[in-house]
């Protein structure tokens, strides 16, 4: 690994303000999960539940550590490279998944209350597509932060489009887990799993993970700053 690898994989959480913002995505999917262990009813206390409630909140925010992330290559260019960039969103992603598993996992065995008979199953699925959930959900930020400017429209469109599509999408339900990353995440959050759901999620990663990060690396070049390898 070369100075600008490793430079790329210190930067995000290299300063103070990132660090608050993984810290207050962290805090709220704490508070998510002690408050829906506390409302609901004992069959829904699951650690899938629990994941798919939790996941999907702080995944709205992992995108903005992407955005903030590809934003240095264009105030110095001459010194960041885009693959490195792009790679590095995958330490905060990693952080925020494991974390949330192990939110999850300790409010769920420290429940006061009733949880489910079948609390745990695919317990081991549902962690490690946590994790995956936020490398997605990371890499929709860089590509997109790479093709739009203004990091509050990026921001937003990590929202819009992917969700834009799910909706749009809903009268052809089968073809929302191979487009889009919330159909995916929906299946690996509930962490029954089978061959074909797997390859769902490479199609997803493929789509929104590695050709939306590759058009933003070519309208970067484009833009006449250098996307180096």
């Amino acid at each position: 690994m070369d100075e600008t690898a490793r430079d790329a994989l210190r930067r995000p959480l290299g300063t103070r303000a990132r660090r608050w913002l993984l810290a207050g995505t962290l805090l709220a999917g704490l508070l998510a999960a002690v408050a829906l262990t506390a409302a609901a009813a004992p069959a829904d206390r699951t650690f899938a539940a629990l994941s798919d409630l939790v996941q999907s909140l702080m995944s709205v925010v992992t995108p903005l550590f992407g955005i903030l992330l590809v934003r240095d290559p264009r105030r110095a260019a001459d010194q960041v490279r885009v693959l490195p960039t792009v790679l590095a969103v995958g330490v905060p992603a990693v952080v925020i998944g494991v974390v949330g598993v192990l939110v999850c996992a300790a409010t769920l065995a420290l429940a006061p209350a009733d949880i489910a008979d079948d609390a745990w199953r695919y317990a081991g699925t549902i962690a490690v597509g946590s994790v995956l959930v936020q490398i997605v959900a990371g890499l929709v930020g860089t590509g997109l932060g790479l093709l739009l400017r203004p990091a509050v429209v990026a921001f937003l469109a990590t929202i819009v489009l992917p969700l834009g599509l799910f909706a749009l999408l809903s009268g052809v339900e089968s073809a929302q887990p191979w487009l889009t990353p919330y159909g995916s995440a929906r299946n690996l959050l509930s962490g029954d799993m089978s061959l074909p759901r797997w390859v769902q999620w490479l199609s997803v990663l493929a789509l929104w993970g590695v050709g939306l990060n590759a058009v933003g690396a070519a309208v970067l070049r484009r833009r006449g700053a250098p996307a180096g390898r």
